[in-house]
């Protein structure tokens, strides 16, 4: 194992030394390696990306189980069922002058940040379908509301609430049939229809909504 590791260390650099060499005007010019170099030390900076990828093997879990598990919910209680490819792809390697050290870990980002807001987005419909109660804890709520906001906006509050109120709610939103979690855009209908099916409508009166 320590063998692997040291000579995917040393691929790795090297592959950043070639690539840097081979385009040097960009790698002469500003960088964010550069940056972090500068502001906490080009040790520090260095380690610590290192120290990011212990969490590699933690993500590879994640996109194997959005892969292979989240299907089953689509099938068995008709979620969303997502093109996965528009959250986990990798596109930074277009951009201009990010070479070498920069491009590598750009691209670990590029993935990684994919995998996690999709994450993010399919837990957000098994929370708020399975679970739509405000936490006791305020710092709590105000900490998950960035990611989870059905939080503030319609979950059911636990202190003044009954089982009736957490019923009524998922009866109000899911009792007609829709599967996305609250604040979902495609929640937004014309006439019973999400705005996302409206826009495949051709219209009869020309441009906009049918």
């Amino acid at each position: 194992m320590a063998g692997r590791w040291r000579g995917s260390s040393i691929a790795l650099w090297t592959w950043c030394l070639g690539h840097e060499l081979a385009f040097r005007d960009a790698a002469r010019g500003p960088r964010i390696v550069k940056f972090h170099a500068k502001i906490v030390g080009r040790w520090q900076n260095h380690l610590s990306l290192w120290v990011t990828l212990i969490a590699l093997p933690i993500f590879w879990g994640i996109r194997l189980m959005q892969m292979t598990l989240w299907w089953t919910l689509p099938v068995l209680l008709k979620f969303p069922s997502y093109k996965q490819n528009e959250w986990v792809n990798v596109s930074r390697q277009k951009f201009d002058g990010l070479v070498g050290h920069d491009l590598v870990w750009c691209l670990y980002c590029d993935w990684m940040t994919g995998v996690y807001s999709l994450g993010a987005e399919m837990l957000r419909n098994v929370e708020s379908f399975w679970c739509p109660i405000r936490f006791y804890e305020g710092k709590k709520c105000a900490n998950c509301a960035v990611d989870f906001p059905d939080l503030e906006h319609g979950w059911v509050e636990p202190e003044r609430s009954t089982m009736a109120d957490v019923v009524a709610k998922m009866e109000e939103m899911y009792g007609d049939g829709r599967r996305e979690w609250f604040g979902h855009p495609a929640r937004l209908t014309v006439n019973g229809k999400s705005l996302e099916q409206r826009r495949l409508i051709p219209s009869p009166f020309g441009r906009g909504l049918g």
